[in-house]
């Protein structure tokens, strides 16, 4: 790892030589059981404790337990940190840490040329190699020439830091990972605190696990500083950063966190019915340590259970949330039509993975947009919102549960894969900061009906059932005007159906003017929505600098659509829409403004990188 030209090289006191650098991608790979999430994990809090902006992508195996070794076991973990703003995990890694032979085959042709393997040598065995289709040792034969590779005895080395504990070979064997990450910290300049409280912690109820993890970090630090392998180490300074109290914080933790402190601005209990589903289930976890928090977890049975019961929590004058992934979705869309005839407020929290069907339930996509605008029977509209960022989905969670007890709706919260598992620092707002929440009025017990609109917003009144003078009915055949009683009169069936679109409608009012990140008009607008916002921001302000006639709009509204979108569109020459689907904004925009907007495509289960953006976007540009 010798430091560029442009890096500055100095000396510590003592010890060996020290190089600065503004940004590093590093990527952590093994077999499903090698602990590699978990050590990408620590490395990402030791990262944040430093001060640096971060982003992760996790990239976990689809098979629950594929054999040990094999390739579609393979888990990564890629992290790029930096002393300025991160909006990507990085393309490319400079640094890959491979545990077995099956993840150097996996993601050697990700790694930058010229980067760094560090590979477990001991796992480079017959059987291991094998397994991974390797006919030689490739740690050997001279194929990877194109990379420094250190190749050191993990394993080994681990079990003589613990020699003396009475573990099973087994378990020692486990602590590599962390043996692991004691190197990576000291390479990095990372504190090896963190890691030691999140040690002591984790593990409380074994002492002896306890002291085997903390050898074994202390084992790998210490290696990696006193033997010659290593020629520098590095430092990546602290990123300028915002006063105020930060965490770091992945997009399922954000929902979760989010729904809560909508409970507390909207002065309601929470209730989060749903039904696990990867990579949704987080959302679930999470929520059931808040009990003192007045939340009530519900796992339902199924999907259908999991949506029906946060309706009729919602009924009962609950803020009611539930969340899925990929066919989940699909289960719950009659009960979604349901919430949309009752007009309750509901928050449909969908983490997006590949598809159709079962599809790839680790691999990340985004491709619900049309099932979560138009997958209900009847004229069945729902508001639909778009999370851009891990800390994003706290911000895009509220404001799905505030448009949804302003207008008395059903609103779908778009996150993916991608950022349900990937994380960055989040600075955490108070919540007297947060927006606030409007009811529509409830009228008094005279005038009470339950269909009797806000005029403002076409909202129907929010009461629970029992009240004196309020009592009332609703369900999922068409309602009266007003009083709400059943109704197959035409004519109110058609009033009604108008009613409910344009309160959805209505829900534009609410979006704040679209920001247009380069000059507001020229050859060609980027329009992206959802997780791609990173790739295409560091993409188009690469393309900016080189003197590109090139802008870009990231949309966290999707239905309805910001009301000053048409305009800016038609400042454009050309609109270019990347999405990890075959084009299903590019269908909404397409539609709605007649403008003939191209798509960018990609359905790899991966996200976009900023070079595919790049020449994708460079593509465009050329087209004249």
């Amino acid at each position: 790892m010798t430091p560029t030209k442009e890096e500055t090289a100095g000396r510590e006191p003592a010890g060996k030589p020290v190089a600065e650098i503004d940004a590093v991608t590093i990527r952590f790979a093994g077999d499903s059981g090698d602990g590699v999430q978990l050590t990408g994990s620590q490395f990402t809090s030791a990262t944040a404790s430093a001060g640096n902006d971060l982003s992760t992508l996790p990239d976990y195996p689809a098979e629950i337990r594929a054999p040990a070794g094999s390739l579609p076991g393979v888990s990564g973990f890629q992290i790029q940190f930096s002393s300025r703003e991160v909006l990507t995990p990085g393309d490319r890694p400079q640094v890959l840490v491979a545990f077995n032979p099956a993840a150097l085959k996996v993601n050697i042709k990700e790694l930058e040329p010229g980067g760094t393997i560090i590979a477990n040598l001991d796992a480079f065995k017959e059987a291991n190699l094998k397994k991974a289709g390797y006919e030689k040792n490739p740690l050997e034969d001279g194929s990877l020439s194109a990379y420094r590779v250190i190749p050191i005895e993990m394993t080994t080395l681990t079990e003589r830091a613990l020699a003396g504990l009475d573990l099973p070979r087994a378990q020692s064997e486990r602590c590599k990972n962390i043996f692991a990450l004691g190197i990576m910290y000291w390479l990095y300049e990372r504190p090896l605190e963190p890691t030691r409280a999140w040690i002591k912690s984790k593990f409380k109820k074994n002492a002896v696990i306890v002291e085997a993890n903390l050898r074994a970090l202390e084992a790998g630090h210490a290696y990696a500083e006193t033997t010659e392998i290593f020629e520098h180490h590095f430092r990546v300074r602290k990123a300028p950063i915002r006063p105020g109290r930060y965490r770091n914080v992945t997009g399922n933790e954000a929902v979760a966190l989010a729904l809560v402190a909508a409970a507390k601005r909207a002065g309601r209990e929470l209730f989060y019915g749903s039904y696990p589903i990867t990579p949704a289930s987080e959302v679930l976890q999470f929520l059931s340590g808040y009990k003192a928090q007045r939340i009530k977890v519900f796992q339902a049975e199924d999907e259908i259970a999991a949506v029906c019961s946060t309706i009729g929590a919602s009924f009962a004058g609950a803020l009611a949330a539930t969340g899925t992934s990929g066919p989940g979705l699909a289960l719950k869309s009659e009960a979604m039509g349901l919430a949309v005839m009752t007009e309750l407020p509901l928050v449909i929290v969908n983490v997006q993975r590949g598809g159709p069907s079962t599809g790839l339930p680790t691999k990340t996509e985004q491709s619900d947009l049309f099932q979560c605008m138009f997958g209900r029977n009847g004229e069945s509209p729902c508001v639909v919102l778009a999370a851009a960022t891990p800390s994003d989905c706290f911000d895009m969670t509220v404001e799905a549960a505030r448009l949804a007890v302003k207008y008395m709706t059903p609103v779908v919260l778009l996150s993916d894969g991608y950022l349900a598992n990937g994380s960055e620092p989040w600075r955490i707002p108070a919540l007297k900061d947060l927006p606030a929440f409007e009811t529509p009025p409830e009228f008094d017990a005279a005038n009470f009906a339950p269909y009797r609109r806000d005029p403002k917003t076409l909202s129907r009144p929010w009461v629970s059932p029992g009240r004196a003078g309020y009592e009332h009915r609703i369900g999922g055949l068409e309602k009266q005007d007003v009083t709400g009683a059943v109704s197959y009169d035409p004519d109110n069936h058609e009033h009604m159906t108008r009613q409910r679109a344009e309160k959805i409608a209505r829900v534009a009012s609410e979006i704040p003017p679209t920001k247009v990140v380069g000059k507001d008009s020229g050859k060609l607008l980027v329009v992206g929505w959802g997780s791609t916002y990173g790739a295409i921001a560091a993409a188009v302000q690469d393309l900016q600098n080189a003197g590109e006639s090139v802008s870009f709009v990231h949309l966290r509204h999707i239905h309805p659509l910001p009301s000053d979108l048409a305009g800016i569109l038609k400042r454009f020459e050309r609109v270019l829409v990347p999405e990890m689907n075959l084009g299903q904004l590019q269908f909404v925009l397409r539609a709605n403004y007649l403008v003939p907007a191209e798509g960018l495509h990609k359905m790899k289960g991966q996200p976009f990188s900023v070079r595919e953006l790049r020449e994708g976007i460079l593509a465009a540009l050329r087209k004249g």
